[in-house]
C-alpha cells in the first residue's frame, strides 16, 4: 500500500540547519541519503522531494472559470510542509517505522505526518 509521508518541519528549521558547523550538516545530510538508499534498495520508494518555502507557494480556488489565486503563507501556523516521500510498503506500521528515521524528528525540528494513499478504479474508455 502507498503511504504519503509529509514532512512539516517547524518555522525557523532551515535558518538553524544553515548555522550548524559544516560536519553537523554533513551528519544530518548523511542520514537522508542512508534513508534513501535503504528505501530504493527494498524496492519501497516511490518519490520524496525537500519543497520550497511555504512563501513561494500559491493557491488557486474557485469554479467554472472564475479562479482565485493567493500567494502563501496561508494561515497562522507553526509548522510548513518541508517535504515529502512517497512509499509503497507492506503496512502502516511500516511506514511509521520509515517516518521515525527522518532526520528532523530526531532533532525536535519537525512533525511527519503518515497518510494512506487512496486507489480508485477507474472505468475503461
Amino acid at each position: 500500500m502507498k503511504y504519503l509521508i509529509l514532512i512539516h518541519q517547524n518555522f525557523g528549521a532551515r535558518e538553524q540547519f544553515a548555522s550548524f558547523t559544516p560536519t553537523m550538516q554533513a551528519s544530518a545530510l548523511a542520514a537522508y541519503q542512508k534513508l534513501n538508499a535503504d528505501l530504493v534498495a527494498s524496492g519501497e520508494y516511490v518519490s520524496g522531494e525537500a519543497l520550497d518555502a511555504d512563501t513561494s507557494a500559491t493557491v488557486v480556488r474557485g469554479s467554472e472559470g472564475t479562479y482565485v489565486h493567493t500567494d502563501g503563507p496561508f494561515a497562522e501556523t507553526k509548522e510548513m510542509l518541508a517535504g515529502f516521500y512517497l512509499v509503497d510498503v507492506a503496512s502502516r506500521e511500516r511506514a511509521i517505522e520509515i517516518a521515525e528515521r527522518i532526520p528532523e524528528v530526531a532533532a525536535g525540528a519537525a512533525a511527519i505526518e503518515v497518510r494512506p494513499v487512496l486507489t480508485y478504479d477507474w472505468p475503461e474508455q
